[in-house]
């Protein structure tokens, strides 16, 4: 957040300098106001260049196993830009390549799901996804399978058959 600060102040220096530039080489025929001015759209220039390309950054740095399953679309009115052309805000991926399955469950998968926001740290929490019954339990501090294969204490919640966690978790 920091960094963004600090790029979209840079970006109003720039503007600012730019259009100086320009005003010298016109002769000096530009208004003063047009200065502060030129700052002020390099500045929201940067900041909505920062909303739209944060979830394509964020997505290309995923390790290799993650898979992105559901995003968030955002549009607000103080942003009328966004009723137009929505920004991703929030989106969900799946590291498939740690999830584990015990042979005496089959059909059952337990996977980490990270949840990523714009302005908000990384949420992670382990899910036991039933491919079979169309199924998932949210773990809570950090259950496995038993020896038996058995989850005590899962709190199953149907899940259509069309749930993207669930088609990426039960394809891998």
């Amino acid at each position: 957040m920091f960094i963004e600060l600090l790029a979209t102040i840079f970006a109003g220096v720039a503007a600012a300098g730019l259009l100086m530039i320009v005003n010298i080489a016109l002769g000096r025929r530009l208004p003063r106001w047009l200065t502060p001015v030129a700052a002020g759209l390099g500045m929201i220039a940067a900041t909505i260049s920062n909303e739209y390309t944060w979830y394509d950054r964020t997505a290309d740095a995923l390790p290799e196993g993650m898979q992105i399953a559901v995003t968030i679309d955002e549009q607000s009115w103080i942003r009328p830009w966004t009723q137009i052309w929505p920004y991703t805000e929030r989106f969900a991926a799946v590291d498939t390549g740690n999830a584990r399955r015990n042979a005496n469950q089959p059909g059952q998968t337990i996977a980490d799901i990270y949840f990523f926001g714009r302005w908000a740290p990384v949420n992670k929490a382990p899910v036991l996804f039933d491919c079979t019954a169309n199924r998932s339990a949210l773990l809570i501090d950090g259950a496995d399978f038993a020896e038996d294969g058995a989850v005590t204490d899962a709190d199953w919640q149907p899940l259509p058959e069309d749930d993207p966690l669930l088609g990426i978790v039960c394809e891998t």
